[in-house]
């Protein structure tokens, strides 16, 4: 593969030169900037061989460099060995971002160029001002992939389905009359959507174009009195004809985008979001209208999930969790009886999955990381390559379903045997930031980087951390990952925070990653609801919805305070009170068993929890 890298990037230095372009910038983006992307956008990869879902390339006549977040700097490490591509870890000291990178780089006269679908109107933007700084260019009409990859995948096409109103809780038409709404707030008259899933939440439609997403390709755009839907032919159905009538939907061709909006006639102001649109489309309505930049309505109303969606999650959830702890109880019984490897304890518990009720998809690939493999957060195991599980050590899997009536998402790490002190220091104390951000109370107006400090502040005092982020939002039958609401401690100048309101789902997942030794992590699904009200204002909380057992093998109450040991107590007895009627009597002993309460029995721990750190010592 290394050498395939080197053969690549030297095919797209040619086409380069031929066009003039001393620089070409390629994102991981589809057209609409969807996390998961189909592999005809897998243009990123192609080129550089890395496989991570977050990632810009950026090469030039001779240099290439990858740009990815904390979630990936081992397995880029690992991946790009060989290749010639330098490592750029994003935002660590003395790392710069890519305008700067280029406007350091490059000189006067030069081009940028690269694909103006896959980047966002933010980033584009970004880069033409930082670049007409040093007064180079930027070109946006090349797609270069299109000369070199010659097999490259075929646009996917799948039918749309129609979801009905007892599963979504709410008609299309009630929907298109709110984001109507709050576009006459934001001081616009029509709208451009891009983004897959608010597409398909706002017209109560799925597809299959997005691996582990149920989304269909497309645009739309709200006039005042229409709804334009641009979809592939290959997509529409009778149903969705039918439903497309009865909402005021006008279905158009889905490369027909381009023309609607150079020639529609416009009379007033479009609303698009920098962050989502991309930069092309954007240079094809400001060329037209005038426009006002901001979230879409659809994005918020989407997040807060509604009575129905809240109700079918939670039993999803539970039909959910029962899973992955017969999975727990299976791979317990069988460690060290039988050849198991990260391959097929993934492929086990998919398949237990696919036995429960409702379920649809896989929401992503399962993560089953073993050791030290562990402390690349999105580690993909292969079967060419994966570990063989032994009887010690401990076991990551991040795993999630798509169901009809939810999306689930979970992370447990799994002791299968002998593990160090280290680890169960480590892993107790993500337990303890895990419970803490659960039992969070807060006024309404707090957003995630008000209560992050929770989940991380039992690391922080070790000296600990974790380069991601604690909690993301969780689509409904849509992405495993969505906003605008997340937990993260780190301020982004220009993004928006999201309040956290009553009906939004976010994810809770503290963890440690020691590079080359292991991976800890451990995450629940909550939705956010109302607590008390009074003088000082509306009070808030979280409503857990996972109720999977955390492995009190790798628990040491000596890095716990009673508060602690009994919120995993509390915890321990829902998971078996809500789940124990669905297991057969051996998995509900086991379960019993790993439930029971756990005394408290202080003892003198070293004041510095950071000289520990290191001492791999043997329990």
């Amino acid at each position: 593969m290394r050498e395939k890298v080197r053969q690549r990037l030297e095919s797209l230095r040619k086409e380069m030169e031929k066009e003039g372009v001393d620089f070409y910038l390629i994102s991981s983006s589809d057209f609409h900037h969807s996390e998961y992307v189909h592999d005809h956008f897998k243009v990123r990869q192609y080129f550089s061989g890395f496989t991570g879902s977050n990632g810009t390339l950026v090469v030039g006549r001779d240099m290439a460099g990858l740009w990815t977040d904390g979630r990936y700097f081992v397995q880029a490490g690992k991946e790009l060995e060989g290749t010639g591509i330098t490592l750029f870890p994003m935002l660590e000291e003395g790392v710069p971002d890519i305008p700067q990178f280029l406007y350091e780089n490059m000189q006067e006269g030069q081009t940028l160029g690269f694909d103006g679908r896959t980047v966002s109107c933010r980033e584009g933007r970004r880069l033409e001002k930082k670049l007409a700084a040093r007064k180079a260019s930027v070109r946006f009409t090349l797609d270069l992939a299109e000369r070199v990859w010659r097999d490259r995948p075929p646009l996917p096409c799948h039918e749309v389905s129609v979801l009905p109103v007892d599963i979504s809780g709410r008609s299309a038409g009630d929907k298109v009359r709110e984001v109507r709404e709050g576009l006459q707030k934001a001081g616009a008259d029509y709208l451009l959507l891009s983004r897959l899933d608010d597409l398909m939440w706002l017209l109560n439609i799925r597809g299959g174009d997005v691996s582990y997403n149920p989304v269909a390709l497309c645009y739309g755009f709200l006039s005042p009195d229409r709804v334009y839907l641009f979809l592939q032919s290959g997509a529409v159905t009778k149903a969705l004809e039918e439903h497309a009538e009865g909402n005021g939907v006008v279905i158009r061709g889905y490369h027909e985008i381009w023309d609607f909006l150079e020639h529609y006639a416009y009379s007033g102001r479009v609303l698009l979001d920098e962050g989502s649109i991309s930069y092309a489309l954007f240079q094809t309505v400001a060329g037209q209208t005038g426009y006002v930049n901001g979230s879409s309505p659809t994005e918020l109303l989407k997040a807060v999930k509604n009575q129905t969606e809240l109700a079918q999650m939670e039993e999803v959830y539970l039909r959910d969790s029962v899973q992955l702890i017969k999975f727990i109880y299976w791979l317990k019984q069988n460690i060290g009886k039988q050849e198991i490897t990260e391959v097929s304890a993934a492929a086990c518990l998919d398949g237990l999955r696919r036995g429960a009720e409702g379920f649809l998809d896989l929401s992503f690939p399962t993560i089953c990381a073993y050791g030290e493999n562990a402390a690349m957060m999105h580690y993909q195991a292969l079967p060419e390559s994966c570990k063989r599980l032994e009887p010690r050590g401990m076991l990551l899997v991040d795993s999630g379903g798509q169901y009809i009536g939810g999306t689930t998402d979970v992370t447990r790490t799994i002791v299968l045997g002998e593990i160090s002190e280290e680890m169960k220091m480590h892993f107790t104390r993500t337990a303890v930031g895990l419970l803490q951000l659960s039992h969070a109370r807060f006024l309404y107006g707090c957003t995630g980087r008000n209560l992050d400090i929770l989940a991380r502040q039992p690391l922080w005092e070790m000296g600990v951390d974790y380069k991601c982020g604690t909690g993301h939002g969780i689509g409904y039958m849509l992405n495993v990952h969505e906003g605008p609401q997340n937990i993260r401690w780190r301020y982004f100048p220009g993004a928006e925070e999201a309040v956290l309101r009553a009906g939004m789902v976010v994810s809770n997942e503290p963890g440690v990653y020691r590079e080359g030794c292991y991976g800890i992590r451990t995450e629940n699904i909550m939705a956010v609801r109302e607590e008390e009200k009074n003088g000082d204002g509306q009070f808030m909380g979280f409503h857990t919805l996972t109720y999977v057992p955390i492995d009190r093998e790798a628990i040491d109450t000596a890095y716990m305070q009673p508060i602690d040991v009994e919120r995993l107590n509390g915890y321990h007895r829902e998971v078996y009170r809500r789940t124990e009627k669905y297991l057969i009597e051996e998995e509900r002993k086991w379960l019993s068993e790993v439930t029971a309460p756990l005394p408290c029995h202080l003892r003198q721990v070293p004041s510095s929890f950071g000289s520990q750190a290191g001492t791999g010592k043997k329990v």
